[in-house]
């Protein structure tokens, strides 16, 4: 019954985000809101704040994890920038056209505060710990890791409209539209397995944060940077 309470208020928010809801600045509420549900619903599982990687030494560990994570975030991305052959990665529409205001809204508010605190207390916090209660830690990386997969086919439907290098890879049409949400799912999944198993390393919920913002925020920075640095690419 819990697990099934988690499900709902994940399709509830992925619906708001991605379908009902056209306000954009409606997206940081929306994910807050339903954080604080599925906290309530953790609570109401028993789940403690250690289980969730939240307590004081999960804290602790994931403070130092943190910075080095990023960090080597931030090298992978740099190297993939400033190589030719992999810098169309970096066209992307969404971040490309963002004045400086609305870029460090994107990375100091909407990406920490909205798409991180979310997915993370979601995936690699609530679900995982209450799987894990249950049927053990393979199954809790492999249910949530799948669903957080799942979590992103609506917001994948127009990746080659706004990304250079996902149209160039899987092409225009509808049924490119259909390869690029079903690989986009596929990578999700295997970066939520990844962050699970960072997760579990850890012992803490910062640790897969950090990866997940540092990849999202600094690649929205990146993203917004490359045609700036390099205009006749």
């Amino acid at each position: 019954m819990r697990l099934f309470c988690v499900v709902v208020v994940l399709v509830a928010a992925n619906l708001l985000n991605n379908w009902l809801v056209r306000d954009p600045d409606a997206y940081v509420l929306t994910c807050v809101l339903a954080t604080a549900v599925l906290l309530l619903i953790a609570r109401w599982d028993g789940l403690t704040p250690d289980d969730l990687g939240l307590g004081a030494e999960g804290l602790r560990q994931g403070l130092r994890w943190a910075p080095l994570l990023a960090g080597a975030v931030l090298v992978v991305l740099l190297l993939l920038l400033v190589v030719p052959a992999t810098r169309e990665v970096f066209r992307d529409s969404r971040a490309a056209g963002l004045s400086a205001p609305e870029l460090l809204w994107r990375v100091l508010v909407r990406v920490p505060f909205g798409t991180v605190l979310l997915e993370e207390t979601a995936f690699r916090g609530v679900l995982w710990a209450m799987i894990r209660r249950r049927r053990g830690t393979a199954w809790a990386t492999a249910v949530s890791s799948l669903l957080f997969g799942l979590w992103h086919l609506l917001p994948s439907r127009g990746l080659g409209d706004s990304n250079a290098a996902v149209a160039a890879a899987f092409g225009g049409g509808r049924e490119g539209r259909t390869v690029t949400v079903i690989a986009a799912i596929a990578a999700t999944v295997a970066a939520g397995a990844v962050l699970c198993r960072l997760r579990q390393r850890s012992g803490s919920l910062l640790a897969p944060m950090a990866v997940h913002w540092a990849v999202n925020g600094l690649g929205y920075t990146l993203a917004w940077a490359a045609p700036r640095w390099w205009p006749d690419d």
